[in-house]
Parts: C-alpha cells; sequence; structure tokens
C-alpha cells in the first residue's frame, strides 16, 4: 500500500512520517516534490540551493518514483507531501493509485508556526486552498479520502493512530507511538533548518494550549484560510 499524505507545513507532517517509518514494514519518503516546486516558481526558500541539488527537478520523474519499487520492498510505503507544492505543471494523475489522507491543523497555529522559520507567508505558502482543491479531486475520483486532525493526534494518539490504521486498511503497530530521537535517515536536507524541535522528541507531544493570536498583517491569511480548514474538518475521522 502507498499512503500519500497530504498536509500544509508546521502540520505535525514529520512527526508523523517518522510514526510510520518507526513501524519497521513501512518506508517513507519526505517532500519529493520540493525540489520540483523551487525550480518551477523560482521562490527564495532556506536552503534553497541545497534541495535543488538534492532532488530530481522533474516532477514527472518524481511521480514516477511514487509509483515505482518501493525501497527496500517494504509492503507499506508512507508518502510525506506538502500540499503547496501541487503548482500547475506538477502532476496529479499518479495520485489515482495510491490512497490519499488529509492531514489538518487549525490555520492560527500553522501560520504562528511558520511566521517563526520564514516571514510574511501567504495563502499559498501554507497550502489550504491547494489542500482542499487535491481533497475535492479525489473524491471526484470516487475515492474516499481520509481527514485526520492534527489536534486529536495530540490528545490521543493512540486512538487516534488506531483508527487511521483501520481506515487504511493496515495493522496498527504501537511502534507507531514514538521513535529515536535525532531525526530519521529519510529527512529531506531541508531538515536542519525546519525540523530542530522535532529531533528533539521522541513521541507526539501532548495538546496544545489556546490558538495564538496572529498578527493583524497576517490576519487575511487567517481570514482566507479558514473556510478550507473547516470544510475538511467537518470530514475528519
Amino acid at each position: 500500500m502507498r499512503i500519500a499524505m497530504w498536509s500544509g507545513p508546521r502540520n505535525l507532517s514529520t512527526a508523523m512520517m517518522y510514526a510510520f517509518g518507526n513501524r519497521g514494514d513501512c518506508a517513507v519518503v519526505d517532500e519529493p516534490f520540493y525540489a520540483a516546486y523551487l525550480a518551477r516558481t523560482g521562490l527564495e526558500h532556506p536552503m534553497r540551493a541545497d534541495i535543488l541539488e538534492s532532488q530530481p527537478r522533474d516532477a514527472e520523474v518524481v511521480a514516477a518514483s511514487l509509483l515505482g519499487p518501493v525501497p527496500a520492498a517494504k509492503p507499506f510505503f508512507y508518502q510525506k507531501h506538502m500540499t503547496q507544492h501541487m503548482i500547475d505543471g506538477i502532476p496529479r494523475d499518479w495520485m489515482r493509485e495510491v490512497t490519499n489522507v488529509f492531514l489538518i491543523r487549525h490555520p492560527a497555529r500553522v501560520i504562528a508556526s511558520y511566521a517563526e522559520k520564514r516571514e510574511n507567508p501567504t495563502l499559498d505558502d501554507i497550502g489550504f486552498r491547494q489542500q482542499a482543491e487535491l481533497f475535492d479531486l479525489v473524491k471526484r475520483w470516487d475515492q474516499a479520502p481520509v481527514v485526520v486532525d492534527s489536534d486529536d493526534i495530540r490528545s490521543d494518539p493512540a486512538m487516534v493512530l488506531e483508527r487511521l490504521c483501520e481506515r487504511l486498511g493496515i495493522p496498527f503497530s504501537p511502534k507507531m507511538l514514538s521513535w529515536p530521537m535525532g531525526g530519521h535517515k529519510d529527512d529531506g536536507i531541508w531538515a536542519a533548518h525546519w525540523y530542530g524541535s522535532v529531533w528533539q522528541s521522541t513521541k507526539f507531544a501532548g495538546p496544545e494550549g489556546p490558538l495564538p493570536e496572529v498578527p493583524a498583517t497576517l490576519q487575511p491569511v487567517l481570514d482566507a484560510a479558514l473556510p478550507y480548514y473547516e470544510r475538511l474538518k467537518a470530514q475528519k475521522i
């Protein structure tokens, strides 16, 4: 089984990759379209040159690899994807051949966390619009996309991951509830900039507190993201 997990940035996505990667029967890949996205957009991201050198820039090559042989011939292949990478020109038909899951987080939390690493994020930077578009696309293919909320995972990881595995039709493993400190061998090269806190973790953090205040300059981004988030939230497991 190939599991494509779709989220925006700063959304528990790396911890989820570590959880699946720690099962022992699951290969993982970290944001495989990142270099293709940067090459097409010309955006200046932290470690841009390193990212472009570390991955294929041809999105068709990336898509073919996602449907090709699974690393180490493992029975499950967890693919961590960023929704904002799926711009025009990035192929999507390959998504018909995988099980698509959507990981959501309240946009106020995403914006506050993202702004600490890269200033003044836009709606396109945080991926909520693209996430909803991909969700709608999968539904038009008569698939049944799964939605999981990062807040629920942090509140009760065992229950939510068991439920997720049940929906995916795979056995739950208690190994998913923890992982070794220090990152994963398949982390993208950008991990040194973005993954500092999760590198220091060995399990999912507990419930978050009240929603953070969003600066007035970013309030329009929050206002635009909320309807997409609320629509997917209504579909969560």
